[in-house]
């Protein structure tokens, strides 16, 4: 465990030898070697690191281990709210405890096999360097996202991620939609971090401190400090965990900020695969649950929570109905299952979301990674109308690619229908409505993703001959990924078996139990042996019958044919969810338009009014200032200054004039001066 900060190093070491030391200086095994291999370390770290903790006093104490590297940022004494005084300290640290364990197992695991995929994915893309330091720099950063034992190191991995999804949706730049795409997606998350900000501001003005230790203890002994003062209309507890939740519906996709998530696909596909899967998105859902302890005391925030979560995953399912782009059928699946997380989140089941979120990046990846395998062997062709009868060509790819859609549709025995089961059983412990349109969303997710499967793998081929000829299976590079990544669909439910009665062997619920709090009253609610069955079978029934439906419009070679009548009764439907309910037209129209002419006015008002005005109106009036000074200094100063030498030197020729050098004129003025005086002194006597 004292190695846990080589964890996110290693892929940062990559990163730095990929784009720095060793760029364009080796071919490209060894550029993969380098990025796979310290992601591979990160993995190997990461066992030791959790076996180590698993058998440590810690965990038989129920505690987190911390590890502080340095203080990075020390104030000194800090006012607080409540008038009194603290020594502000933040750390560059790190927390290994339940959470971080199964975030840090997934995160390295799947982040691996998704680097080996992207061996032969990218082999004959351009930037072959520049992609495994971007993918290497995304992994370094989430993992210092999951590890950070505070706030402030969690927000540093937070935007880095950001930062990183940028780089890699837009990694075609010379395309002219990719580049579009990662500043959509960039300007998006930074809506949501303005929020995540407040809220860290909040919480350090408020207790002075951001470890999470620190922080959850003193809301566990006192619960009351973050009820009793409130902010906006909220209490204190209501204004951060709202603030939270605004930062994580832009990382995870929810409404409103999730519509950067189905443009991310602009990006290579394994991309789509570590943004959607094992990274990015599932962040937020990592910091509700990390902040458990404020949102169990902010019930009314976690009715927000779950209400927008379940608008969401229900609002995206029926988008997906319609979507004839494989990767856009897969993303908006992954906006609606971050749905059911926050669905958990916001009625109290925390432990049914972080289990949910492992079994989701199991089987999204694997689907991900599937689609990517069918666009390489179609040539780059996305399109499902031009697909289909692909199982024959590439029987490795449907047959894991099956797998993933049984998981996600909650089919029994996959580990989908594990973690489905215990978020429906936590919404019907806490809002029944809750609980039917999550039930509802479960037959939509089986009905897209079997239409998925049916056309591309299922009926004749529809593409052209050219791509025909082109089909095959994937490289050993590419299949070995999604044979590792099915059988963790396949099998990684059972650690989360769900309790019924007195038969209670969820390990993975005891084990993330550990960091869920006890404050408050919102909490899972567990149902009867009897409710927790008929709960199961209903989700089975509406799974099986979401199946029946994509099978009765698409299967057979007559699918896409009866898929298009469809359409054709229902063409207002059709259209309205093609369209997207028009929601990327309603924000281009007002915020992107309005951004435009906000910034156009604000132009206009700088060039006019600052610059024009201000500015060279300044500038006009110094220079009309300067010219009348000018002419003042010139004509009255100056000329002042140039008469009195012209009369100095006219009085001084006068009386230069005089200065002759004659004895007989001197003699003369004398005798003149003389008579001058004479007559005057006469005149003046007798004039007395």
């Amino acid at each position: 465990m004292r190695l846990l900060w080589l964890i996110p190093l290693m892929p940062f070491l990559g990163a730095f030898l990929n784009g720095v030391v060793l760029r364009d200086r080796i071919g490209k095994k060894g550029v993969w070697i380098v990025a796979c291999g310290s992601v591979l370390a990160s993995l190997l770290l990461a066992v030791l690191a959790i076996s180590g903790y698993l058998g440590s006093e810690q965990y038989a104490a129920g505690e987190g281990f911390e590890q502080t590297l340095y203080e990075w940022i020390g104030s000194g004494a800090m006012g607080l709210n409540d008038g009194t005084f603290a020594d502000l300290s933040i750390e560059m640290g790190f927390l290994l405890d339940p959470l971080s364990c199964v975030m840090l197992f997934v995160v390295t695991f799947v982040g691996f096999w998704i680097h080996w995929f992207s061996v032969g994915y990218m082999d004959h893309e351009p930037g072959f360097q520049r992609y495994f330091t971007y993918l290497n720099l995304f992994m370094g950063m989430m993992l210092m996202l999951i590890l950070g034992n505070n706030f402030l190191v969690t927000f540093v991995g937070w935007e880095g991620v950001g930062l990183c999804s940028y780089l890699l949706i837009g990694f075609y730049y010379d395309q002219d939609f990719p580049p579009y795409a990662g500043r959509k997606a960039f300007i998006v998350n930074r809506v949501g971090d303005f929020a995540f900000l407040a809220g860290m501001f909040a919480l350090v003005a408020h207790f002075g401190t951001l470890n999470y230790g620190k922080l959850f203890s003193a809301i566990e002994h006192n619960p009351a400090s973050v009820q009793g003062e409130y902010v906006l209309g909220l209490t204190f507890a209501g204004f951060v965990t709202l603030a939270l939740f605004l930062g994580a519906t832009g990382k995870s996709a929810q409404i409103p900020l999730y519509v950067w998530l189905p443009d991310a696909m602009a990006g290579p596909t394994p991309v789509s695969a570590l943004i959607h899967a094992a990274t990015m998105v599932t962040a937020g859902v990592y910091m509700v649950v990390r902040s458990n302890a404020l949102y169990q005391l902010a019930p009314e925030i976690g009715s927000v929570v779950a209400v927008i979560g379940v608008l969401t995953a229900i609002f995206a399912a029926t988008i997906g109905l319609v979507q004839t782009d494989i990767k856009k059928v897969l993303a908006y699946s992954t906006v609606s299952q971050l749905g059911y997380m926050f669905l958990a989140c916001g009625v109290g089941a925390y432990t049914a979301a972080i289990f949910h979120l492992m079994t989701h990046a199991f089987f999204k990846a694997l689907m991900f990674l599937g689609s990517g395998s069918v666009i390489h062997a179609m040539g780059g062709e996305q399109d499902m109308r031009k697909m289909g009868g692909l199982k024959e060509h590439m029987p490795w790819t449907y047959r894991t690619f099956l797998v993933g859609t049984l998981a996600i549709a909650g089919v029994p025995g996959l580990a989908g229908f594990f973690s489905k089961d215990q978020i429906l059983a936590g919404a019907w412990g806490g809002n029944k409505a809750l609980w039917v349109v999550g039930l509802i969303t479960a037959g939509l997710t089986a009905c897209y993703m079997f239409r998925l499967v049916l056309m591309t793998f299922h009926g004749k081929f529809r593409g052209t001959e050219e791509q025909h000829d082109h089909l095959h299976e994937s490289p050993p590079s590419m299949t070995i990924p999604l044979i590792v990544l099915a059988v963790g669909a396949a099998i990684s439910g059972y650690v989360g078996i769900p309790k019924l009665g007195h038969f209670d062997i969820n390990v993975f619920d005891h084990f993330v139990g550990r960091v869920i709090a006890h404050v408050g009253d919102h909490e899972a609610h567990h149902a009867s042996v009897a409710v927790e069955l008929l709960l199961m079978a209903a989700s089975v029934a509406v799974g099986l019958a979401g199946i029946w439906l994509a099978w009765r419009y698409y299967g057979g070679d007559k699918g896409l044919v009866e898929g298009e009548r469809w359409a054709a009764k229902y063409p207002k439907i059709h259209r309205l969810l093609e369209n997207k309910y028009w929601v990327d037209e309603a924000y281009d129209e007002t915020v992107v338009k309005g951004t435009w002419a906000s910034a156009r006015g604000l132009f206009g008002f700088d060039s006019k009014f600052i610059d024009g005005v201000l500015v060279n109106g300044s500038r006009h009036f110094t220079v009309a200032i300067s010219l009348l000074s000018g002419f003042f200094d010139k004509y009255f100063v100056d000329g002042l200054v140039n008469l009195v030498g012209w009369v100095s030197h006219a009085t001084s020729r006068f009386f230069r004039s005089l200065q002759t050098g004659l004895v007989s004129q001197y003699a003369l003025v004398l005798a003149i001066g003389t008579a001058v005086l004479v007559w005057f002194y006469i005149a003046v006597r007798l004039g007395s």
